[in-house]
């Protein structure tokens, strides 16, 4: 080790910079997902927390704040730090940190921005910050790419997306990379502004969609889809997720669900298959927020964790998507079988996709290299 080279610098990514480095290419951010999923499952990485499987820590500010200027509780107000170490292919440390505020909205700006600090695993140097918005975005439609790579019917024409948002975007764009039959999208979103964005968006990022509907109700967009896409902003009450009664869906139907929603019992533990994206990260879930879990994280593998505690399925009921993808488990069974497919989000995730994209820049020279220091002042 040359103990004389003491410089350090590091990459500056701008959101221009990343889309040129192939932030928003679905394809290879489904395929850096899937290799993501199967090095989680051989243990290769550590995330927050004693159990190592933390989401990450977040700041909420109470209902009545004691301090004038201090920001007051409300939705999507937030900050939050998601650390985590990630083996494999990558060998390196980072973090995403963010501030959310629903109300960004207002002044035309996303309801999160979101920074990526990507670092050697030895050092701790800084290799690279970047914006993580589309970082963030892709990879959360990334998963759900696999999950739709493994668990939906191969003659899949017909997609359903609640929630005609950013995860809603980026999922679709996911499933048309995986699913070469889709070619209809059905839209259920609250405003006329958000559907008219996704439409645009079908039409220049999506063009093997051919036929676009919106839906006034959620059972119009859920019936014979092969494909239901969960991604609503919800709020805290249970009693406001959307509600999908099990006679509306399609025999052989994946639900694909990066957000909240509310079934039956009897059809969760009875009727269909349970699938979640990392089965540690529920674990430490349940750890993290005891009993009844699912109101508190809002990710419906949690409401499959609160069942098991009800003693209505066995901890056997929830599967690892990783040990289909990998022959330990079977997918789907028959195209009569409906799944629901929780994904939850992990820091590892925006590691995995920030880095490729971190090494795109470097081989493409792209970014601005920015200095740290020649030599620390104390060391």
């Amino acid at each position: 080790m040359d103990t004389n080279n003491t410089k350090i610098d590091f990459l500056y990514l701008s959101e221009p910079d990343m889309i040129k480095a192939g932030v928003k290419d679905m394809k290879q951010c489904v395929e850096v997902m899937e290799e993501l999923l199967v090095t989680l499952n051989k243990g290769d990485y550590v995330m927050g927390g004693k159990n190592h499987n933390s989401h990450g820590c977040m700041i909420m500010f109470p209902d009545n704040p004691p301090f004038e200027g201090m920001p007051k509780n409300a939705d999507e107000r937030r900050f939050m730090a998601m650390p985590a170490y990630l083996g494999g292919n990558y060998k390196m440390a980072g973090m995403k940190w963010y501030g959310s505020n629903v109300e960004n909205k207002e002044k035309g700006l996303p309801r999160s921005i979101l920074m990526m600090m990507l670092n050697d695993k030895d050092t701790g140097a800084p290799l690279a910050l970047m914006s993580a918005n589309l970082i963030s975005s892709y990879r959360t439609g990334g998963i759900p790419g696999v999950g739709a790579k493994y668990l939906a019917r191969k003659d899949s024409k017909t997609v359903a997306v609640v929630g005609p948002g950013v995860m809603g975007k980026t999922s679709l764009s996911a499933f048309v990379s995986v699913c070469p039959n889709l070619d209809t999208v059905k839209i259920k979103g609250r405003g006329q502004k958000s559907i008219d964005s996704f439409i645009e968006f079908v039409k220049k990022e999506c063009p093997q969609i051919k036929n676009i509907k919106v839906c006034d109700t959620l059972e119009e967009a859920v019936r014979d889809s092969d494909i239901v896409s969960m991604t609503t902003v919800v709020r805290d009450n249970v009693e406001s997720f959307p509600y999908i009664d099990s006679s509306w869906i399609k025999k052989g139907a994946l639900i694909s669900m990066p957000s909240a929603g509310r079934f039956d019992d009897d059809f969760l533990a009875n009727h269909c298959k349970l699938v979640v994206d990392n089965a540690k990260l529920y674990e430490a879930w349940e750890e993290e927020y005891p009993y009844p879990t699912y109101p508190q994280v809002q990710i419906v593998g949690t409401k499959f964790t609160d069942l098991k505690h009800d003693g209505l399925i066995s901890a056997d009921d929830i599967i690892d998507i990783t040990d289909i993808i990998q022959g330990k488990h079977k997918g789907r069974e028959s195209d009569d079988e409906i799944i629901v497919y929780s994904v939850g989000g992990m820091p590892v995730e925006d590691i995995a996709w920030g880095g490729t994209v971190y090494r795109n820049a470097l081989k493409k020279g792209i970014g601005t290299w920015l200095p740290l220091w020649d030599k620390p002042e104390m060391a």
